[in-house]
């Protein structure tokens, strides 16, 4: 049985430098017209999510979420030459995603927060986007619970390739943990984002790793 390799990307791939940040916000006051005054937290939420709270908390509800990211995605594409400016991939990523890609017993996608188009701009910024069958990730735009986009994107896993698949998530914050164990996925905690690696353990990760800079521990860990 092949593995199924779940990544998150933001803290996980890469950081956006606040990119898809801004061109959130710059959507929401241009589409809505009301000023932003709070910022939520984003890591590891989904989009649909984030919509919710961000639509509460400043009283909008003349708009809907399709709506709203049509105008985010315009923001981030016009945007989008300044993830390689402001942000930067993570240690260790391109060199574990080419050991994993050289490997016939291992499919390399997404499951994110992130809406579809917002993640392949980040991919695209920093030349990741072959490593990945994105066609059967799962998005923020799936569903607002993570753990869904975990279950949906095995789902396309498996209605694309006809066969099952042994899960693996590997994502920065307890969500991410979250949505592995609710799938009886591998939960694998990387602690480069603001998530400790001992918080991690505490979620559940079954393995937490310090960055990705030691390829051969992080193939190990991912496919063992």
């Amino acid at each position: 049985m092949r593995r199924l390799i779940m990544w998150d990307i933001d803290y996980t791939l890469l950081r956006g430098g606040g990119v898809a940040a801004q061109a959130w916000k710059a959507a929401f006051t241009e589409l809505t017209g009301v000023a932003w005054r709070a910022t939520p937290t984003f890591g590891g939420r989904t989009d649909l999510d984030i919509c919710a709270e961000v639509f509460a908390t400043h009283g909008v509800t003349d708009c809907t979420p399709e709506r709203f990211f049509a105008r985010y995605v315009e923001q981030v594409h016009g945007s989008r030459h300044l993830f390689a400016e402001q942000g930067a991939l993570l240690p260790g990523v391109p060199a574990v995603l080419d050991a994993l890609g050289e490997r016939p017993d291992v499919v390399q996608t997404l499951v994110t927060g992130n809406v579809p188009q917002v993640a392949a701009a980040k991919l695209a910024a920093f030349a990741l986007t072959g490593a990945f069958d994105a066609e059967i990730g799962g998005y923020g735009t799936d569903h607002s619970v993570r753990a869904t986009l975990v279950r949906r994107c095995l789902e396309r896993a498996e209605a694309k390739y006809g066969e099952r698949f042994r899960p693996v998530v590997i994502g920065d914050t307890t969500n991410d943990v979250s949505a592995a164990l609710a799938n009886n996925a591998l939960a694998v905690g990387v602690a480069t984002g603001s998530t400790s690696m001992a918080e991690l353990v505490r979620a559940g990760a079954h393995a937490v790793l310090p960055d990705l800079s030691d390829v051969t521990a992080a193939v190990t860990v991912i496919t063992t």
